[in-house]
């Protein structure tokens, strides 16, 4: 597919009119191939890996707008390398491949910061709508402006740390404000108490899980008060922030 026709159907672009760039990190080369062959159709930059530490570095290089990524893989993991990423490109979509279909794996995958997963054996047609529908949420939930983070009728400016919900100014402590930061940083992405925790409170989860709960709690009273809830939580998984309905 050529640039114009990308444009044509719609296709995500970087900011600057760019292709999408997409890393493929599976060790099947020959799966690797078709994906990234289905990618580039899509007028997406693709560039593969097949192992976790090849695919840390290249990510590095190459500055992914979202990853592809196999669960098993024959150095670490492929939640290890998620956990590598997102220190360095916390917003970067990461669609999850996986042979195993049961509950924990699925969980473990999201909580850890996937975005979404597509069990083995999967069509090229699935992998690429579930690329695009990443992308286009990620989009969605980018800052408005330079300082501004918007979920739903949730508005955040980074610079005066002031937060509104449906136009109300809402108070919040610095902790409160970032907890919330963090939150709205990653929509609809079930965060663990030990990634809040590590992010929010710049330490490892050691048995403090009860002050993610407390100031959970906070927030909820601030910002879900009389509206439609925002602040979810999943039992046994995490919190996830999506718009209220």
């Amino acid at each position: 597919m050529t640039m114009a026709n990308a444009e044509a159907r719609g296709q995500p672009r970087r900011p600057d009119g760019s292709p999408v760039r997409v890393l493929v990190v599976d060790d099947e080369p020959t799966l690797a191939e078709l994906l990234a062959m289905a990618l580039r159709y899509e007028g997406w930059e693709v560039r593969s890996a097949g192992d976790g530490l090849s695919a840390i570095r290249v990510a590095r290089d190459f500055r992914p707008d979202a990853v592809v990524l196999d669960v098993m893989l024959p150095d670490i993991d492929g939640l290890q390398v998620l956990r590598r990423l997102r220190g360095e490109s916390p917003d970067v979509p990461v669609l999850f491949l996986t042979a195993r279909d049961s509950v924990e794996d699925r969980i473990a995958g999201l909580t850890a910061g996937g975005d979404d997963y597509v069990t083995k054996p999967f069509s090229l047609e699935e992998v690429v709508a579930r690329l695009r529908g990443l992308m286009r949420r990620a989009a969605r939930s980018e800052l408005r402006s330079d300082s501004q983070l918007v979920i739903g009728d949730l508005v955040m400016d980074e610079d005066s740390h002031e937060v509104r919900r449906d136009g109300e100014l809402i108070t919040l402590t610095a902790k409160e404000f970032e907890l919330l930061r963090y939150l709205m940083r990653n929509p609809r992405r079930v965060l663990s108490k030990a990634q809040i925790l590590d992010r929010v409170w710049n330490y490892d989860f050691g048995g403090q899980a009860n002050v993610v709960e407390l100031y959970v709690s906070y927030l909820r009273k601030k910002i879900d008060a009389g509206r439609a809830p925002m602040i979810h939580t999943l039992r046994g998984a995490g919190y996830v922030l999506r718009p209220g309905e």
